[in-house]
């Protein structure tokens, strides 16, 4: 079974929103704004590219990286790997040709993905699928930069919805010069 990894930048408070400049938030690109750039704490980011065999977005997150993302040097086997968009609304028809990727319907089809040959699935951005997949118990670790700052309002990466307690092991921690901290969980079932 693949491992599906959702990994995040995400306020000391749990937002996801806008991290890298995009329209909509009143503090969109605050993980530019808020600390010194560090490069040590962006180290887990190439190491995710490295180990990923798949990518998984939502059709937001398709929308905003798939126009990008083709364009940027520092994400090559991200543009090479096979891509999944999760939409109930998203046709073939608007798939950006530089950076394709196969449409899933539901998290079932998520979850037999999941039951395919390859290495990790890596989700990036798409604050509502994980937290639906979260729900469902589809996610197995996480990757978190967490920025040391506070935005209040925003998307939240984690649901709010009432369940049963869900325990997570730290298998990773560093905190970096900027205040930022990787925290690495897996999830235990």
């Amino acid at each position: 079974m693949r491992t599906l990894i959702a990994t995040a930048f995400v306020s000391l408070d749990g937002v996801v929103e806008a991290p890298g400049g995009e329209p909509g938030h009143r503090s969109s690109g605050w993980t530019f704004k808020a600390v010194e750039h560090d490069d040590a704490a962006y180290e887990i980011k190439g190491r995710e590219q490295e180990e990923a065999g798949a990518m998984l977005v939502g059709r937001l997150s398709y929308e905003a990286f798939a126009p990008v993302w083709p364009d940027l040097e520092y994400f090559p086997r991200y543009n090479e790997m096979p891509k999944y968009v999760v939409s109930t609304t998203l046709q073939e028809a608007d798939l950006e040709p530089r950076w394709p990727a196969t449409i899933l319907r539901s998290l079932d089809d998520v979850a037999a993905l999941k039951e395919t040959d390859g290495g990790p699935i890596s989700i990036h951005g798409s604050a509502t699928l994980v937290r639906n997949l979260t729900d469902a118990g589809l996610v197995d670790r996480f990757h978190l930069l967490v920025f040391p700052l506070l935005l209040g309002a925003g998307k939240r990466y984690f649901s709010e919805t009432d369940k049963d307690l869900q325990r997570l092991h730290l298998v990773e921690h560093e905190v970096y010069s900027n205040g930022v901290q990787k925290q690495v969980f897996d999830v235990v079932r």
